[in-house]
């Protein structure tokens, strides 16, 4: 009786496997660094001056109110 985990077909299925998972870990790497990449570019976008002005509107509101 042989044994299955000496198997030349295993052997090969185990590297297959194993280049897979490295694939795999390099394709999530490459996502994570252009999530991060667009994650920057929002936070470095400039606030609208519409919205600036809402929250201006809305501070002198509660301020009016408060006081």
């Amino acid at each position: 009786m042989t044994n299955s985990s000496e198997s030349p077909h295993r052997k090969v299925d185990e590297k297959a496997g194993t280049a897979g998972l490295e694939e795999a870990r390099l394709r999530q790497q490459a996502i994570g660094v252009k999530l991060r990449h667009m994650f920057d570019e929002v936070v470095n976008e400039p606030v609208p001056d519409e919205f600036l002005d809402i929250l201006k509107r809305a501070d002198n509101r509660s301020n009016e109110g408060g006081a």
